[in-house]
């Protein structure tokens, strides 16, 4: 099944299911009408979702306008990201300046959870001084996880899948790092891609708890990367289990992969540009030339199958002054 979401004035949007040619629409109105509110009732909304889906195979619904798309979950009661890739760990690390984390837990934060926009919303900012970066990654979508729910459990709590571009602010990372209390100004709202879909949509794509995608990006019309999620160190359902050890997730919580990162870096590209200076201070053995983003700029993320399917739909987005 593919979800998606119209804006509309009510701040979770119209829920909306979506053929796979993602070209046509099907609203879904009861016994919910927004996907935060479906995550609630999943069980209930079954034979709801499997209407749309007949209607949609059998060539029903309206013309769909991507532009019209807020996110998939335009605003939720948590967003918690992980940083399950390591050779991305490893590079910031040396681009912060930072002494090696020495754990063998995953890695997590809590972050803004009251909005995500939409993925051709323009995005804006104060100013780039700030050091605005991209950073590609995929997510899921929970249902009510109970506290201290396994890793093995977990899975069934999986609901849907998406892609996220979780915006960052470098010149102002360092600084809240180090005072130990975790991330304010470094981490505004995120961006989705405009489709969420259920783990069966991504067939060899989904695989030990891992989006087995290449997540292409394009920053103002160059390539930059391509990098793999399959590479994570810790699967969702690994996530979804440290993050309930000690709390219930609610249901519509979501949960991020952190940037999707590979070893063969030189090779395959990047999912942020902090990544890439990092690369460049080891290689050049001096300062990173690449700079960060401006106002103007475009990115454009797409999570790419094997056979070119595209599930997650495209985030294109242009940074703009607040």
């Amino acid at each position: 099944m593919i979800l998606a979401s119209l804006k509309t004035e009510n701040p979770d949007g119209q829920l909306i299911a979506v053929s796979p040619d993602h070209q046509r629409y099907v609203k879904i109105e009861e016994p919910v009408s927004s996907l935060l509110a479906a995550t609630e009732n999943w069980g209930g909304l079954s034979a709801n979702l499997q209407a749309a889906s007949d209607q949609l195979s059998q060539g029903g619904g309206d013309t769909l306008d991507i532009t019209q798309l807020a996110a998939p979950m335009p605003r939720s009661w948590q967003w918690l990201d992980g940083s399950a890739f390591s050779t991305h760990g490893d590079l910031m690390q040396i681009a912060f300046g930072l002494d090696p984390i020495d754990t063998d837990r995953p890695l997590m934060y809590q972050g803004v959870s009251d909005r995500f926009f939409g993925p051709t919303e323009d995005y804006p900012l104060p100013t780039t001084e700030h050091g605005i970066d991209f950073e590609g990654e995929f997510g899921v979508i929970v249902d009510h996880v109970p506290m201290g729910t396994s890793a093995e459990d977990a899975m069934k709590h999986i609901k849907l899948i998406v892609q996220i571009n979780d915006w960052s602010l470098r010149a102002i990372a360092p600084i809240e790092m180090k005072t130990g209390f975790g991330w304010v100004q470094a981490k505004p709202a995120c961006s989705m891609a405009p489709f969420a879909v259920t783990p069966d949509e991504l067939g060899d794509g989904w695989k030990d708890g891992r989006v087995c995608l290449n997540l292409e990006i394009e920053w103002n019309g160059k390539k930059f990367g391509a990098a793999n999620g399959a590479a994570m160190d810790f699967g969702f359902h690994e996530l979804v289990a440290h993050a309930a050890l000690t709390r219930d997730l609610v249901p519509g919580t979501i949960i991020g992969s952190g940037t999707v990162s590979n070893p063969e870096y030189a090779e395959v590209g990047s999912s942020c540009i902090s990544e890439v200076r990092a690369i460049e201070m080891i290689r050049d053995k001096g300062p990173a030339t690449t700079p960060f983003m401006s106002f103007g700029d475009r990115i454009r993320m797409e999570g790419r199958g094997v056979d070119g399917s595209s599930p997650f739909g495209v985030i294109d987005q242009k940074v703009v002054q607040a």
